[in-house]
């Protein structure tokens, strides 16, 4: 197939290897993430869709939530474009051991289907170069669930890896924190006590306890790969959305 979209990228050094490795993972230039508002827009300005942007958000709130209340019964659904089911993490001990919302957890799992497989032939990567040597979040996993870039289990571990993210330094601001997504002035930070692991690729944290909500992740530091401080502080914000259920 022709190809139709193009996506920008920038090269990061590997977080998983060695410091001594050459090699280097490419991440995705995101412009905005896009709300079904925005595609329903797209789709009747773009798309030729005979239905108003209004209509279309509408109808695809109900089929979601809908989606929603069936994945909860123990459905399994698929669009041609995705398929979504539901599993259950965590060990059972016995065959006599019952369900506890303590040690076992019920989450969702979406994959690709075909249909969007498709288009992946249509798509070309332009390679920017590499990104700036600053601060950067490469991968998050919550330990209690074992949830990578997605859930928050308040109170328990959460594993960062990145690049120069050891925080440290004095001026204001430098530390981590979480940002909620519905009210972006509202935010929780990670207590100096509750950073237990703090390499330049690699922190620990206990999350704070935290609300059911969507968050962002950010840390601040003076770190720099030198023997001084950097002057000003530099953030990183995970590109990921991170939800406490």
């Amino acid at each position: 197939m022709a190809i139709m979209h193009r996506i920008k990228a920038y090269l990061f050094d590997n977080p998983l290897t060695k410091d001594d490795v050459n090699d280097y993972v490419a991440r995705v230039s995101s412009e905005k993430s896009l709300s079904i508002e925005d595609v329903a827009e797209a789709a009747s300005t773009r798309g030729g869709a005979d239905i108003s942007a209004q209509a279309m958000t509408h109808a695809v709130k109900l089929w979601m939530k809908e989606m929603s209340y069936q994945l909860c019964d123990g459905f399994s659904i698929n669009t041609g474009w995705f398929t979504a089911s539901v599993y259950i993490r965590g060990v059972f001990n016995s065959l006599v051991e019952k369900f506890n919302p303590q040690k076992h957890h019920v989450l969702f799992e979406f994959h690709q289907g075909a249909e969007l497989r498709k288009e992946l032939s249509t798509v070309t990567v332009d390679i920017l170069g590499p990104a700036d040597s600053g601060i950067s979040i490469a991968q998050v996993i919550d330990v209690k669930s074992g949830s990578v870039n997605d859930l928050l289990t308040p109170g328990r571990n959460l594993k960062i890896t990145g690049h120069k993210i050891r925080v440290v330094g004095d001026e204001p601001g430098v530390g981590i924190l979480f940002r909620s997504q519905d009210d972006p002035e509202a935010t929780f930070p990670v207590e100096a006590d509750d950073i237990v692991v703090n390499n330049p690729s690699e922190v620990i944290i206990i999350i704070p306890e935290l609300i059911a909500d969507t968050y962002k992740l950010e840390i601040t530091t003076q770190f720099s790969m030198g023997e001084r401080l950097l002057n000003a502080p530099r953030t990183a914000v995970f590109d990921k959305v991170l939800t406490v259920e």
